[in-house]
């Protein structure tokens, strides 16, 4: 289990009296309607996905492509495209994946009735792996991107973010969706990196890329 620092928990405390006035704007009444959090992982084992890899929400600047895992590379399933994002032909055996990350969901009602949370918040463990590839090798691999393709890239270059904290208002779930992602590390090679990106309302806004 993972232990609670003292910024952790005002982190937590923020983001849950953010959701419940969210929440009472949301409805026009004081009435605050019943909500149900789960922290991950140990009372949530997260979604059904490996990465941060969608297709239509690539994010890329005009040389590189990131891409941030939520479970260890080592465990996405042979075959699988990335691009597809949920992985529901892998339940129940996807959850067994260790994550890289952990933080809150938020819920309406709950899993049994939501198609998913309102909002996430996740924070990385220390070393979320991020990849990066070119462009131009991406492109040359679609429609589908693969783990063993995405592995076999020539231009890849990976890398763990020290840092990686994500917000989320996921689409079917969320009132407005939202995505913003901020993180920074180092790559195996020894350079450094920043990656940023910020999804508003199901259109990428923002892709920060920096390696150096």
């Amino acid at each position: 289990m993972l232990r609670k620092t003292a910024s952790y928990r005002r982190v937590e405390a923020n983001f849950c009296k953010a959701v419940l006035v969210a929440v009472a704007l949301g409805t026009g009444s004081p009435a605050v309607e019943a909500i149900e959090r789960y922290v991950v992982p140990d009372e949530s084992a997260g979604g059904p996905f490996y990465a941060r890899l969608e297709r239509g929400f690539v994010h890329m600047t005009d040389q590189w492509v990131a891409v941030a895992f939520y479970r260890e590379p080592r465990c996405v399933r042979a075959g699988f495209n990335l691009l597809n994002f949920f992985d529901f032909a892998n339940i129940p055996v996807i959850f067994g994946c260790p994550l890289t990350v952990h933080g809150l969901e938020i819920w309406k009602n709950g899993v049994a009735t939501d198609s998913g949370p309102m909002q996430s918040k996740l924070f990385g463990n220390g070393a979320v792996p991020v990849w990066f590839v070119a462009v131009s090798d991406f492109n040359g691999a679609l429609p589908g991107i693969t783990i063993g393709e995405l592995a076999a890239m020539p231009s890849l270059r990976k890398g763990y973010a020290t840092f990686f904290e994500e917000t989320l208002h996921p689409a079917g779930a969320a009132r407005q969706t939202m995505l913003h992602i901020s993180s920074y590390g180092w790559l195996e090679d020894g350079a450094s990196f920043t990656y940023q990106a910020t999804e508003a309302r199901g259109v990428l806004t923002t892709v920060r890329i920096e390696i150096k």
